[in-house]
């Protein structure tokens, strides 16, 4: 059989090469078998104790995943255990039993079908991931049911392998850390969809985008993925195994060289100094980022204390969380980003509005200033942790100045509090904002003279200014960081930033490419946040350019009318100083 090569979206650099391990998310086949009324007891039991093995099941992997990532993380599986506790569910399956003199697992899937079909058809993303988090917990059922002892699911994972999905859920998400993955691959999925930031956290090869990969892949196949170029190669020939086996090397190689320079400054060689931070989403990734040498956190994601569990994080468990962060990282500074819920991140604990369009609506700055008990429990706990380190706090999704004054009002009376309490923080702790939509870079001077520094999320800036959603594998061609309009948007924050004498940083996934970071560095950026496993690459341009030679490229790139003209400039003129 000839090899076939399927095209993605780029998610995590890397080449991963091995078997594949579908994450199948088929349905069991269930036969359709009538019992005897003397058995409709016993198959009542038989229904109650799958579901206590289910329940028993669950509850080891949370325990499991409380010793490995924390509390915090294994909260996932209190929903599992909630569903699985649901008088309802259970009584409608006991009653279906009696009145059909059928077996549990025939009426189970009937029940847990109807649950599944309703939350399918909401609009709204996080709801949908509900519905796969109830189709979980019914194979979990179904295996004890009808002794399917072989399921295909992460629990079971082993050895070395590729994990193929059509998506990842946010319990796929948690079960992966710690598990023996080189690579995965997903049908949908944009370039900075949470699924590539997780990707990146672990430090794995990924593609995403790939439309139809689970129909495509079968088993235990074998697979190159190429998290560079967004390819995936199956039954790969004997001369294109080789050749990416030799690419590996190389990579594997050129990643020793650059440990060299985990404790050298990201200094050009005409001696300007670009400050070098990591992105952070848990605190167990805090020793990653000191291994590659960051100088500090220029990105700590909050919400991820927040997502998929069935109550809020308490004051005094944020509290501990980010002093845990901001004493690990000491004596460099932590950047705490306030709670970024919506768009395609949600919580089960709080009601958000469901907006038809997402990324527009109640997101962010907007969700905190609604819920303003929420937001206060936040700032506490950031304020009272500031006094374990040099911790510094921004605000997402600022559109303009009234934003600013009414978050950071709000800021002024948790500190009144907090004096008024004899509760100690930094009185000295700067307070930024992150720059994402394109009101906020067109009032970016008014707003600098207010901001104790920039943050620029091109993320989201480059999703707004494009009007591309950036987690759709749809439109993920479209999303171009190189696009003039983007490019001219970040040079004006830069230069409002610095017009006001403030820090200006920068935060999305255009920090971590050395051939783009070489462009902001042209554009005076102060900062450059990214995730750990880019430190070094990017570090090595930094030392291998010169400032007026990145300031002459930057300039030239801004005369270009297309971002395929500017990527392939920057190209060009970057391979002119980078060693070979």
């Amino acid at each position: 059989m000839s090899e076939i090569v399927l095209k993605g979206v780029p998610a995590a650099p890397g080449i991963a090469y091995g078997p594949s391990f579908i994450l199948d998310k088929g349905e069991f086949i269930v036969p359709k078998r009538a019992i005897a009324h003397s058995e409709i007891n016993s198959e009542i039991a038989r229904f109650e104790e799958a579901v206590n093995n289910a329940r028993h099941e669950i509850q080891a992997l949370k325990t499991k995943i409380t010793k490995d990532m924390g509390v915090a993380h294994a909260k996932i599986f209190d929903a599992h255990l909630l569903v699985l506790q649901d008088a309802t569910l259970i009584d409608e399956v006991t009653a279906g039993i009696k009145k059909n003199k059928l077996a549990a697992e025939y009426i189970f899937v009937k029940i847990i079908k109807k649950f599944v079909e309703a939350f399918t058809k909401l609009p709204d993303e996080y709801l949908r991931e509900r519905a796969a988090d109830v189709s979980d917990i019914s194979r979990r059922v179904l295996k004890y049911l009808m002794d399917e002892s072989k399921l295909h699911d992460l629990d079971s994972l082993q050895d070395d392998l590729i994990v193929v999905a059509h998506e990842l859920s946010p319990s796929d998400a948690v079960s992966m850390y710690n598990k023996k993955i080189k690579g995965f691959l997903t049908d949908i999925g944009g370039r900075t969809s949470h699924t590539a930031i997780i990707a990146k956290s672990l430090g794995v090869p990924a593609v995403v985008g790939l439309k139809d990969a689970t129909l495509k892949i079968n088993n235990q196949d074998t697979v190159i993925v190429d998290g560079q170029k967004g390819l995936v190669i199956i039954d790969p020939s004997v001369e294109t195994r080789d050749q990416y086996i030799k690419e590996q090397h190389k990579i594997t190689a050129n990643l020793e060289k650059l440990d060299d320079l985990k404790n050298l400054p990201a200094q050009t060689l005409d001696g300007k100094s670009v400050c070098i931070v990591a992105n952070l989403e848990l605190a167990a990734e805090v020793p990653v980022v000191r291994k590659y040498g960051a100088e500090g956190v220029g990105l700590y994601r909050t919400e991820f204390l927040y997502m998929n569990r069935l109550d809020l994080p308490s004051e005094e468990e944020q509290y501990k969380a980010y002093s845990e962060v901001a004493r690990a990282m000491a004596p460099f500074p932590v950047t705490i980003r306030t709670l970024d819920l919506g768009g395609d991140k949600f919580i089960s604990s709080v009601q958000i509005p469901h907006d038809m369009t997402p990324f527009l609506g109640c997101r962010a700055i907007r969700f905190c200033l609604e819920r303003p008990d929420i937001f206060k429990t936040q700032l506490r706990a950031i304020l009272r942790a500031s006094v374990h380190g040099r911790i510094q706090m921004m605000y997402p999704m600022i559109c303009g100045l009234g934003e600013l004054r009414q978050a950071n009002g709000i800021l002024n009376e948790v500190k009144t509090a907090l004096r008024d309490e004899k509760v100690p923080f930094d009185k000295q702790m700067k307070v930024g904002i992150m720059i994402e939509v394109p009101s906020a870079v067109m009032t970016a001077e008014a707003l600098a003279r207010e901001s104790d520094f920039f943050s620029i999320g091109t993320n989201d800036l480059i999703q707004y200014t494009l009007a591309v959603d950036r987690v759709n594998e749809k439109t993920a061609h479209l999303y171009e960081p190189t696009h003039p309009a983007v490019l001219k948007m970040i040079q004006k924050t830069i230069d409002a930033g610095h017009n006001e004498g403030i820090h200006v940083a920068l935060c999305g996934e255009m920090a971590s490419d050395p051939l783009l970071a070489f462009l902001l560095v042209g554009m005076g950026i102060d900062e450059l946040s990214m995730s750990a496993a880019s430190i070094l690459g990017v570090k090595r341009m930094i030392r291998s350019v010169k400032l007026q030679d990145a300031q002459r490229t930057a300039y030239e790139a801004m005369q270009l009318f297309t971002g395929q003209e500017v990527e392939e400039y920057i190209d060009v003129q970057l391979r002119k100083f980078l060693p070979v």
